[in-house]
């Protein structure tokens, strides 16, 4: 349902404007196969928290799930979900955008989320809850993190994950100042204001 632009009040404004001057261009998280919906409505607040405004979605095997007006409406119209039919072609497609694309796992080679350098146009693949990152990106990806534990249990829930991965990549790179100016160019701005106005 949308209101109409004049009816919205400039306090209104202020805040869409404030929000989007926060929104980085250079980070995005991709989903691969999550299919529990109250995971994937959480995973989007959060994206919306840290200023994260654009997911991808790579859905092989589950479908993308049927998220609740309820538990998702708070965030779902604030984030945009680009939908991918091939990993090749996604991943590439990012790549050429100045990304470098990271996956969620535990291998030797796994780099400590801390020491991800976040600041740098940085693409996050969060896997399936049971079986984590898909077979097909893995061999794309060779990029890996983890979030250290020290608990007997060594695995969060994947919107506890990615939660965190967003609040490490929010301090790094308000650190460097990439949140103190708008990543969206003034057109961007201005057309997403517009959009978000009318929501």
């Amino acid at each position: 349902m949308f209101r109409p632009v004049e009816t919205l009040t400039e306090k209104r404004r202020e805040k869409i404007r404030q929000v989007l001057s926060k929104r980085q261009k250079e980070l995005t998280l991709i989903l691969n196969n999550i299919h529990d919906p109250h995971n994937v409505s959480a995973i989007l607040r959060s994206c919306d928290a840290f200023g994260v405004g654009w997911v991808h979605l790579y859905y092989s095997k589950e479908a993308f799930p049927v998220l609740g007006k309820k538990s998702s409406a708070s965030a779902k119209k604030w984030v945009e979900c680009i939908r991918h039919k091939e990993a090749r072609d996604m991943v590439e497609s990012l790549q050429s955008q100045g990304f470098t694309l990271v996956r969620t796992g535990f291998s030797s080679t796994a780099l400590r989320v801390q020491d991800w350098d976040f600041s740098k146009p940085t693409a996050v693949i969060l896997g399936n809850e049971h079986r984590g990152v898909e077979e097909a990106l893995i061999k794309l990806v060779p990029h890996e993190l983890y979030i250290p534990m020290v608990g007997m249990v060594q695995s969060f829930n994947v919107s506890v994950a990615a939660a965190i991965i967003l609040y490490e990549a929010f301090r790094q790179r308000e650190k460097k100042g990439l949140y103190a100016s708008p990543s969206l160019t003034p057109e961007e701005l201005a057309e997403w204001e517009l959009k978000w106005a009318q929501k």
